[in-house]
C-alpha cells in the first residue's frame, strides 16, 4: 500500500518508515525539517531513507492548508500515519502559538485531507501526557482525562476529540496512539537520555527534577514502531459493545479507536541514570531539582487494550534500550 507519513524525518516517524519500506509498502514522507532542534539530525534520518526506490519525500508545513492539500492529491495515500507535531512540554509554556498551528490547524488539514480522498485509515500521534493531573496508576485508556497540564498535552487531547468527530461524521476509521516517553536510536536531541549521555560524556553535570524521584514508562523506539504499523495494518471498526448511557473514551460506535504504547513498566529517572551511567562508564555529576511546571511525577502505560486488540505489547527493558542507544550515540558522534 502506499502510506503517507507526516514527521517522516523525526525520530518515530523514520523508524516506521523503514518498517514499512522493508515489508515493501510505499511511503510518502512528508515534513518541513523545522528548527526546533537541529536539523543536521532530521537530515540524517532522511539520507537514510532517501536510497529506497519506494520513497517519495516532499517539504512542507502541516499548517499550511495548500501544501497538505497538494500532498494528497497528487500521491493519493491509501493510509496516513499523522506523527508531525510540535513537540515538548514545556516548550509549550514558552510557545504556545507553534502548537495551535501544528498541532490543531495542522491536524485539521489531515483530517480533511483524509475525508477528501476516503482513506482507509488514519494513525495518529498522541500522548501519555494528556493523561495530565490523573494519578491513578497505571493510566488506562479507558480513563476520563479531562485536566491537562501542559498546552501539549491539551493539543493531544483536543487531536482525539477532532478524530472522533471525523469518524462520527465521514466514517473514517481512525486510531490514536498515546505514546510512553520513547527513547532509543536517533532519538530527540531534547530528550533525557540524549541530554545526560551528551552532559556525562563532557563532565558536565546533569539536571535531575523533582529529586530523583520522577517515574517514567520508557518505551524503546523499536517496540513503538512495531506497535505503529501492527495497528496501522488494523484500521479502526465501530465497537458493538460500546454504551452510549456508559461510553468508553477509548472505543465508539464510529470506527475510532485509542491505545496506550508503554513498556508497562516505569522506572525511577535514577535507575535510568545508573543504567546509563554503567554503559558509558562514566560516573554522572547530578544537580537534583524541583519538579518542572507541566511535568507530572509518574507515568505508567496499561496495554491490556492494545495486547487484546492487536496482540502486541513492548517488551524491550531499559538495560537492553539504554545499551542500544549509547552504541547509536558513540557511533553517530564518533565518541
Amino acid at each position: 500500500m502506499r502510506v503517507l507519513i507526516t514527521g517522516v524525518a523525526g525520530f518515530i516517524g523514520m523508524h516506521v518508515a523503514e518498517r514499512l519500506l522493508a515489508r515493501g509498502d510505499e511511503v510518502v514522507g512528508f515534513d518541513s525539517l523545522n528548527a526546533y532542534y537541529d536539523p543536521t539530525l532530521k537530515e540524517a534520518r532522511l539520507a537514510r531513507l532517501a536510497p529506497h526506490d519506494g520513497f517519495t519525500f516532499v517539504r512542507g508545513h502541516l499548517e499550511d492548508r495548500a501544501a497538505v492539500e497538494e500532498v494528497f492529491a497528487e500521491h493519493r495515500p491509501d493510509r496516513v500515519v499523522n506523527l508531525a507535531a510540535q513537540a515538548g512540554v514545556r516548550y509549550s509554556i514558552e510557545d504556545p502559538r507553534a502548537y495551535v498551528d501544528a498541532n490543531l490547524v495542522g491536524f485539521a488539514n489531515v483530517l480533511e485531507g483524509c475525508r477528501d480522498l476516503g482513506v482507509e485509515h488514519l494513525v495518529y500521534a498522541s500522548s501519555s501526557s494528556v493523561y495530565g493531573a490523573n494519578t491513578k496508576l497505571p493510566f488506562a485508556v479507558s480513563a476520563a482525562v479531562d485536566h491537562p497540564v501542559s498546552l501539549y498535552a491539551a493539543t493531544k487531547k483536543a487531536n482525539e476529540l477532532m478524530a472522533h468527530t471525523y469518524s462520527h461524521l465521514f466514517r473514517i476509521p481512525t486510531t490514536g496512539l498515546r505514546f510512553f516517553t520513547v527513547y532509543g536510536p536517533w532519538g530527540r536531541p531534547d530528550m533525557a537520555l540524549f541530554l545526560f549521555t551528551r552532559a556525562i560524556l563532557a563532565g558536565e553535570p546533569i539536571r535531575i527534577f523533582n529529586h530523583g524521584r520522577m517515574r517514567r514508562d520508557f518505551t524503546f523506539i523499536d517496540d513503538i514502531a512495531e506497535g505503529v504499523v501492527r495497528v496501522l495494518d488494523r484500521p479502526a471498526a465501530p465497537d458493538p459493545a460500546f454504551d452510549a448511557d456508559a461510553p468508553d473514551p477509548a472505543t465508539s460506535s464510529a470506527p475510532y479507536r485509542l491505545y496506550n504504547i508503554g513498556n508497562d513498566r516505569p522506572t525511577e529517572l535514577e535507575r535510568y541514570v545508573e543504567v546509563l551511567e554503567a554503559e558509558l562508564g562514566v560516573p554522572a555529576i547530578r544537580q537534583y531539582k524541583d519538579i518542572q511546571p507541566g511535568d507530572v511525577p509518574a507515568t505508567w502505560a496499561d496495554v491490556d487494550a492494545l495486547r487484546r486488540d492487536v496482540g502486541f505489547v513492548p517488551a524491550t527493558p531499559v538495560e537492553e534500550g539504554v545499551r542500544r542507544f549509547v552504541a547509536w550515540y558513540r557511533e553517530f558522534h564518533g565518541v
